[in-house]
């Protein structure tokens, strides 16, 4: 059967441009595939449908909010002085990444062409939220529970949260690039998480040891388990860039 011609396919455009609405790389590149002897017209046909490239500013720029919010709970626990400032400028910083991931998905609905799977830049851009809300999250028990002090398990908790998000990215920063080296940040990030696992479980093994009041026993396992949970959703932006580097390989 013939492949229609470029022609036929910009009357298509015009016609129906709710179905070309959902067409992003991915779709073109299996349309290349299933056509080689096409490939010229496919190329030239959608030349023309301008895509949009400012998403890999906006989730780099995401990236770096999630770093500043990781960098101040870290310095907030290793400097427990005035906790009830650093939790408002965390809160502060979260508002931000909620900003900029409202951005993104507006941006989203109005866009024509997408860089990437529309799935995939919704889900991304909800994992890093995530990893904020989780960092938000964290800062705030330790006020709302009346902690006097740190102790060395949340510090290195707080410590890999941060490696996490730098991974991350550095991961967001090749976007738009080649997409391969994406992969080995990504196992970075999983190692991350399971270094952070063990020092939860560690931690709370030896809270039910120590701990004596069941008050601070119940306080210490949710801080633990909550800062835990910030790596758990940076390994879930890392799988999610990871599945975008398999569909576009």
């Amino acid at each position: 059967m013939e492949f229609p011609s470029t022609l036929f396919f910009c009357n298509t455009i015009v016609a129906i441009p709710v179905i070309l609405h959902r067409f992003d790389d991915t779709v073109i590149g299996r349309l290349k595939t299933a056509l080689p002897d096409q490939k010229e017209n496919v190329t030239h046909m959608f030349g023309l449908i301008p895509k949009e490239e400012k998403f890999f500013i906006m989730f780099q720029e995401m990236g770096e909010i999630i770093i500043e919010g990781a960098k101040r709970l870290k310095s907030m626990l290793d400097d427990y002085s005035d906790p009830v400032a650093s939790q408002k400028a965390i809160k502060d910083i979260e508002h931000r990444g909620d900003m900029k991931t409202h951005e993104i998905i507006k941006k989203l609905n109005s866009s024509f062409i997408t860089p990437f799977d529309r799935e995939d830049i919704y889900s991304l851009a909800s994992a890093l939220d995530d990893i904020l809300d989780l960092i938000d999250a964290s800062a705030q028990r330790f006020v709302m529970y009346n902690v006097e002090a740190t102790t060395s398990e949340s510090r290195e908790l707080a410590f890999l949260i941060l490696q996490g998000a730098e991974t991350i990215n550095r991961a967001l920063h090749i976007m738009g690039g080649k997409l391969e080296p994406i992969a080995e940040h990504c196992v970075q990030v999983n190692a991350l998480e399971n270094e952070a696992d063990r020092v939860c479980r560690e931690a709370i093994s030896r809270l039910f040891d120590e701990e004596k009041d069941p008050i601070q026993l119940i306080k210490w396992k949710e801080i633990y388990e909550t800062l835990e949970k910030a790596t758990d959703k940076c390994e879930d932006a890392a799988n999610i860039l990871e599945s975008v580097v398999v569909k576009n390989a």
